[in-house]
Parts: structure tokens; sequence; C-alpha cells
């Protein structure tokens, strides 16, 4: 099954990120490769496709971008070296550039940090609340209406709590394991990929 072990193998690819960035010197620029970024964000795919029709655009949009990055690392090793050739080039905030497929990719990484720690912090069976408030912080001030519409609507089709842990065939106690080591993990990611952009001058509202 593909959804065996997602969380698992979700929260040890980036506590292997992290480490790399916690191992730069202070001062330095982390030099992230894109080959095991990408790697590690394609193990977030199947968590989407757990939530069901809500996350479906996310998925799908998702998806594609992370394969951009992949089909990107045969021939660029890291992420600065992706941006800056990207800025050279005059096309960072061109439709289908790289360093834009990144900025997307990043916060599909953060909405599922966040889900993760509305998840964690509330009680009861129902994942609407803490699915709702995690795209609302994320993804919909950059969706138009109609998207954040069908979302909206896919909400009353989540799957239960009980039933996405079976479905990632994991129970409360590694669940809530996994899901805090990548919390603590992707946090270090997604901060890192913000500096790349705010140290370029590019911003990451757009």
């Amino acid at each position: 099954m593909e959804e065996d072990k997602t969380l698992r193998k979700m929260a040890e690819a980036f506590k292997e990120l992290a480490n790399t960035l916690n191992q730069c010197p202070d001062g330095e620029e982390a030099r992230l490769e894109l080959a095991p970024f990408s790697r590690a964000c394609s193990l977030v795919s199947p968590l989407f496709r757990c939530l069901g029709i809500a996350f479906k655009f996310a998925e799908l949009d998702y998806v594609a971008k992370v394969n951009d990055l992949a089909d990107a690392s045969k021939s660029i090793l890291t992420l600065p070296v992706m941006m800056d050739g990207d800025i050279e080039a005059n096309c960072v905030r061109r439709a289908g550039s790289h360093t834009r497929n990144l900025l997307r990719v990043k916060r599909g990484i953060d909405m599922v940090k966040v889900l993760f720690e509305h998840i964690l912090s509330s009680e009861g069976n129902s994942l609407k609340d803490a699915a709702s408030k995690s795209y609302a912080q994320v993804f919909a001030p950059y969706h138009g209406w109609a998207i954040r519409k069908a979302v909206g609507a896919g909400m009353y089709a989540l799957p239960t709590k009980a039933q996405l842990l079976s479905k990632l065939k994991e129970d409360e106690t590694s669940a809530r394991i996994q899901m805090q080591s990548y919390i603590a993990s992707s946090t270090a990611v997604v901060m890192y990929v913000d500096q790349l952009f705010i140290s370029r001058k590019l911003g990451i509202d757009w």
C-alpha cells in the first residue's frame, strides 16, 4: 500500500533535511540539495490524497510542482543555485518557473505542518476544524473565490481523524510522535526556504 508508513517516511525525510540545515556554519547560507528536498516533498503527496476531495486541487497542484523540482534536480544541484539561475534568466515570477514552483511546494509543506499542529491540539474525531484553519491560514490568501468555495464544500467529505489514521496505518500514539517530528523538522525547512526568497528580495507573498 502506498500509504504504508506515510507519516514515518515524511518525518524521517524532513528530519534529514533539518539535520543538513543544522550542520551549516552560522552566517553561511545552507546549500540544501534539490534531489533530497524534492524526494522529501514527494512523500507528503499521499497525505493530501488521504484528505479526499477538499484538497484535490492542492494535491494535483502540489504533485505537479514537486515533479518539476525533481526533474530540475537532475541538472541543478542545490536550491540556491536553482533560484539564482531563475533570477539571472529573469523568469522568477513566470508561470512554471522552478522558483515559483518552489514557493508553491513550500506552502504545501507548511499547510501540512499547520494541519498537524491543529490535529494535535484539538479534541474529538472531526478534522473539519483543523483542516479549515490550516487551509485558511496557508492556502486561502492565494486562491481565487472558485477554489476556496470548492475546498469549503469538500470539507464536509473529510475523513474523520480515526479514518485518516486507519488509512495511514497508524494509531494515536505513533501518529502523534511522527506528526510532532514532522512539525519540528518542517518548521526549519520552511524557514530556510522563506529566507532564500527574502535574502534575494523576492518576497514570499505572491
